[in-house]
This record gives C-alpha cells, structure tokens and sequence, in this order.
C-alpha cells in the first residue's frame, strides 16, 4: 500500500489529496483544511481522522511500481510534485467520484418526490371519498 498526501492552495481554502494505490487500484480522498495547516495539524489530522475518510471506489492503476526508489531521487520527486501541485489522475478520480455521487443523489431525489406525489395523491383521493360519503 502506498499513500501520499498533497496539501495545495485552492481558492480561498487549503485542500489535501490522499492518494493511496493497493494492489494495482488507485483511490483517492479531498479534505479542506481552510486556514493553513501547520506540519503539525496535518500530522494530527491523519494520526486521528484516516480511517475516517471517503475515499474514491477503486480505479485500475496502469503503472504499480514496487522498486526501492534511492533516497536523493526521492527527494527531487518530491520536490517536483510541490512545484507541479496536484496530479490529473487524482482529479479525474475525484471527478469521477463526484458524478457517480451526483447521479445517486438525483436517483434518490427523484424517488423522494414520486413518493411525495403518490401520497399527496392518495390523500386526495382519500379525502373525495370521504366527502362524497356524506354525514
């Protein structure tokens, strides 16, 4: 398992990306932190909320490398990926994830108000009955 965590400025908050790969499947979870986050409260943060994050439903990963990197190129890597910011796979994950979400989301509405319709509905029909009844 391999798992990464970039915190970058989005207007007007600070955001991190997990990005965690297992097993040749790439996941990834946002996180807006607002005011900056200190080393420290990031630290904090996934010491006690890790295992609490909605992460993405598994992508297929292309490239699983599982090779010791060398230390210095390690660091250069790093040192990369703050000045390029967030990677394109973690925001079409994120997107992705968002529009599945969505389309839940109306699915569901929509259930809601058919529900809402046929109860006013038979509501309707219950208080015509009643009135044609009479006394």
């Amino acid at each position: 398992m391999n798992i990464s965590l970039t915190v970058f400025f989005e207007e007007p908050f600070w955001v991190g990306i997990f990005e965690r790969t297992n097993n040749g499947e790439y996941e990834v979870s946002r996180i807006v932190f607002g005011a900056e986050p200190k080393d420290y409260e990031v630290y904090k943060f996934v010491l006690n909320n890790f295992r609490r994050l909605h992460f993405t439903k598994p992508l297929k990963d292309e490239k699983v490398t599982k090779r010791r990197i060398n230390p210095k190129r390690l660091q250069r890597k790093i040192k990369k990926e703050v000045v390029i910011g967030i990677g394109t796979k973690a925001q079409n994950a994120i997107k992705l994830d968002l529009e599945a979400r969505k389309e839940e989301r109306r699915i569901f509405i929509k259930s809601k108000k058919k529900e809402y319709e046929e109860n006013k509905f038979r509501l309707k029909q219950e208080k015509k009955k009643k009135k044609k009844r009479g006394h």
